[in-house]
Parts: C-alpha cells; sequence; structure tokens
C-alpha cells in the first residue's frame, strides 16, 4: 500500500492525483498529515503538493524515517521542499526553514520564486547520467503549481554530499532531485500527475516509482 501522504483540499492538484490512482498498479491511500499514522506500516510514501500541511512537524518526522528506513519515496511539489527541509536539518546538521510556512528568515532553504509557476508549464530536461534520465530520455512539458523552490544555493549544497540532479527547467532551476544511494527517493518541482483527467498515460517517473514499490514488496 501506498500512502499519499498529504491532506486532500480538492484542489486541481489533489483532483489529477485521484484521477490517476485507478490506473496505477499498486493500492493507494490518501493518509492526512494530521492523522495518527505510522510511516513504517506503507510500502511506499508520495509526499503529495498542497503545502503547508495541517502537520508540517509530522510530515518531517515521517521523512526522516522514510529516508533512513529505504521506503521508497516521491515528493511532488510541497513534498520536494519539505524534503529538502528535512535533509538540511538531519543530514547536515544545519537550521533549515520554509518561507511560506515559517516566514522569511536567513536561514530560509525554500523561499519565494522570483517568477511563480503557479499553473505554469515548463520544458524540463533530463541530465544525463542520473536515474531520472533513465526513465524519462527526452526533453518534456512538465506542469507546475509552486510559488516556492529550494533556493539556487541549498541545490547546490546538496550536490556536494551526494543528492543528483535529475533534470532542470527554465524558472525552475533543480526541476529534480535524487538520493542515489537510496532504493528510490525523487523530489521533483514538476507535478507528474497532471493530465490523469484528461486519461493522459501514467508518467514514466510514476511508473518508475510503483515498480520501486513492488520490488521492495516482493523482496521483504
Amino acid at each position: 500500500m501506498v500512502a499519499l501522504l498529504g491532506d486532500d483540499r480538492g484542489h486541481r492538484s489533489h483532483q489529477e492525483l485521484n484521477a490517476l490512482r485507478p490506473m496505477l498498479d499498486v493500492d493507494t491511500t490518501w493518509v492526512p498529515t494530521d492523522s495518527a499514522f505510522t510511516i513504517t506500516d506503507y510500502d511506499g510514501v508520495w509526499l503529495v503538493p498542497g503545502s503547508p500541511y495541517a502537520d508540517d512537524a509530522a510530515v518531517l518526522r515521517a521523512l526522516t524515517t522514510i529516508r533512513e528506513r529505504g521506503i521508497p519515496f516521491l515528493g511532488t511539489c510541497g513534498g520536494m521542499q519539505y524534503a529538502v527541509v528535512e535533509i538540511v536539518r538531519t543530514v547536515l546538521g544545519e537550521q533549515a526553514t520554509h518561507a511560506e510556512s515559517d516566514g522569511e528568515a536567513a536561514d530560509n532553504v525554500v523561499t519565494a520564486l522570483a517568477c511563480s509557476l503557479d499553473g505554469e508549464e515548463r520544458l524540463v530536461t533530463p541530465v544525463a547520467g542520473s536515474r531520472f534520465a533513465g526513465w524519462v530520455r527526452e526533453p518534456f512539458v512538465g506542469m507546475h503549481f509552486c510559488s516556492y523552490a529550494p533556493t539556487p544555493a541549498v541545490s547546490s549544497r546538496l550536490e556536494g554530499i551526494g543528492v543528483v540532479v535529475g533534470a532542470t527547467a527554465d524558472d525552475a532551476g533543480a526541476e529534480v532531485l535524487e538520493l542515489p544511494d537510496h532504493p528510490f527517493y525523487v523530489m521533483t518541482m514538476f507535478q507528474s500527475h497532471v493530465g490523469a483527467l484528461a486519461g493522459g498515460p501514467v508518467h514514466p517517473l510514476v511508473r518508475a516509482f510503483t515498480d520501486a514499490v513492488r520490488a521492495t514488496t516482493v523482496g521483504a
């Protein structure tokens, strides 16, 4: 079972995600962030868009467990942003805040984009040699509903500890980030589930995520 960790607020992004669920080859369930959940009960976790979350602290605690336990993980938009905050706090051992939920401060690692990508499409270009480029070989148009993103400075620092930039896009910088030593830990700015309402195909990234979930379940 895959946890859709987040708070279904009926946004366009959440409608798209609900339309996608019947197309997947794994079972999924919404897990509200302010519920009494145990993240290790799930075979995979998709931290969905829609931040700030109802319980940011619970999300950050879950992210530490996901990363340390090797639980397959996909973080989209807000999911990417919070995953970056968790890595900086826990792996680098530094103060790290999110400008949207914590307010503007010197230790923001997620800040407002100079050019908002809320409802914007951008050409997403895979970076050769990344895992992402193995799943998605050609540039494609990705939909975004983001006004905040990890700063270029923190993305560069994360590269210094082994985090891989899997794709780039104009105005978004590091469009995809990966943890190479994790079974599957991918963070994206673009929303790979958008298009499901119109009957579009399952994105290769989502297929790769569910493949990783099923492989982990078989190996358990």
